[in-house]
């Protein structure tokens, strides 16, 4: 749908051109002037003084990139803006033919917004071009470099000096807001936050539209969201809700569902930091509701991996009756990050998945085939997480795996406690006391208490474990100031003493 607002003088005009195409008119609607904003979830254009205006996207219905403003009114110049609101660049192309500079432009908007390589726009002409085409230039240059598939690298530096060059050359704050909007969106991927939100806040004390001061706020909140650190700021915490949720309300009234279940995506992870669990459990499947219903794929498996880790960390917190909701949103998830277009997240979900098969309650006999499925989801991780390219996230497994091992039922075949501590000892390679103290000393932790349970098949091996025992056990005390971790590791000092004492009478 899309709506053109014109004089009523116009009106009839631009009502036969566009009855000039077929069933355009089903689409597309002329209306009279004063009726522009009465629909705000509408595309328009305006037209007035024998020209055609866009306004400025703040809606996010196309990539950031500015077409020609104002153009002349002709029968051309309008179906082909038509076209390209609609996302018809092949009727656009054919209208925008008489006008050679339009015709660049489509093209390189269209690739923008579908991925395809392109080029940054050539050098200005040295005369006869206006003060808003300097500006445009610079602020679609700057576009085409963030956002585009570009046939050659330009230098993250660069790209910031164009968006400079066109903020400073805004012919008003509006624009200069909507150019502001995009460079700190580009500080934010940099994670240069301090000046992301200086930047911020000054457009946003501009005097500009309600449309621009939210869009504004969607990113200042971002850059706050990324600011957070534990132990939480409160402050700060509370400067993110309210923003939040002014913006929330923003898009809810506007209809936009794609943004709003975005933002309730986020309401759930703050509400989870701040243990609201029921909370954010609502806000996250309102999210994927929202998505479900706007069919988008990718979203929607982002919203059920996110609702995964969710409810997968409650488990791990005392409440296993989410183990099975956690297992069923990973899944649905799957069905879209594949080990070949994610194979990062499709590694992490097999990684949780094979906690919860080991865990998930159920009858006694199917403990095996509940058993075997876990192996097959760690293998599945271990394949991508591996030592050489990810050694931290391969220890993290590795740990996870061993720790699955010990709850597995007993195999004929093999000691699932002796393989436990082969993944214990891998962990504890790359945990070293230097940069990972903590993590070591949980990792001994769990060692020691699987070596309890190992069968030895001589006396020889039987003594070699004990003497990595002790060592592991002495080094335990060194790691750590937490006292429960202390208190663990004298609990495995005094058995192993008494052991000690039994062995030598």
């Amino acid at each position: 749908m899309l709506s053109i607002f014109a004089p009523t003088s116009h009106i009839s005009y631009i009502q036969t051109i566009i009855d000039q195409e077929f069933r355009l008119n089903e689409i597309v609607f002329v209306k009279e002037l004063p009726q522009i904003g009465t629909d705000l979830a509408e595309q328009f254009m305006v037209v007035k003084d024998e020209e055609i205006y866009l306004p400025i996207d703040w809606a996010n219905e196309a990539p950031p990139f500015i077409l020609p403003y104002p153009l002349l009114l002709t029968p051309a110049h309008l179906l082909t803006l038509i076209y390209t609101k609609l996302g018809n660049y092949e009727q656009a192309y054919k209208h925008a033919e008489l006008n050679p500079v339009l015709l660049i432009d489509i093209d390189t908007l269209n690739c923008l917004q579908h991925g395809v390589q392109v080029s940054l726009l050539s050098d200005l002409p040295s005369e006869g071009i206006t003060d808003f085409e300097t500006y445009r230039h610079w602020h679609n240059a700057a576009i085409t470099a963030h956002y585009g598939d570009l046939t050659h690298f330009v230098h993250y530096e660069t790209i910031k000096q164009y968006y400079h060059k066109a903020f400073e050359l805004a012919p008003d704050d509006e624009w200069r807001a909507f150019t502001g909007k995009h460079l700190a969106s580009l500080l934010l991927d940099a994670e240069e936050l301090f000046f992301a939100e200086q930047l911020l806040e000054q457009c946003i004390n501009f005097a500009i539209s309600d449309d621009a001061k939210y869009e504004l706020m969607n990113v200042q909140y971002a850059v706050w969201l990324k600011q957070l650190a534990v132990p939480y700021d409160e402050k700060l915490l509370q400067k993110i809700k309210t923003a939040l949720w002014d913006v929330l309300n923003y898009y809810e009234k506007r209809q936009n569902h794609v943004q709003s279940a975005l933002l309730l995506i986020d309401a759930s992870h703050i509400a989870n930091i701040t243990d609201s669990f029921a909370e954010s459990l609502g806000y996250i499947n309102r999210a994927i509701d929202l998505l479900r219903q706007e069919e988008i794929p990718e979203l929607l498996a982002n919203a059920n991996y996110r609702k995964g880790m969710l409810l997968y960390t409650w488990a791990q917190n005392g409440s296993p009756q989410f183990l099975k909701p956690a297992m069923d949103a990973y899944q649905a998830a799957l069905r879209i990050f594949t080990r070949d277009n994610a194979p990062d997240i499709f590694a992490e979900i097999h990684h949780h998945l094979g906690v919860i098969y080991s865990e998930i309650p159920d009858e006694a006999k199917k403990k095996g085939i509940w058993a075997a499925v876990s192996v097959s989801s760690f293998k599945e991780a271990l394949g991508y997480f591996t030592r050489e390219t990810n050694p931290y996230e391969y220890a993290r497994i590795c740990n996870s795996y061993a720790n699955v091992l010990t709850k597995f039922p007993a195999a004929a075949q093999s000691d699932n406690y002796a393989k436990a501590l082969e993944f214990y000892r891998e962990a504890l390679e790359i945990r070293n006391a230097d940069e990972y103290p903590h993590e070591r000393a949980l990792s001994i932790l769990n060692f020691l208490e699987a070596c309890w349970y190992v069968q030895h098949s001589t006396e020889v091996q039987e003594q070699t474990l004990f003497n990595e025992m002790q060592i592991k056990a002495a080094e335990l005390l060194t790691l750590t100031s937490d006292a429960s971790l202390l208190s663990d590791a004298q609990r495995h000092l005094s058995k192993i003493q008494k052991l000690k004492t039994t062995i030598h009478q």
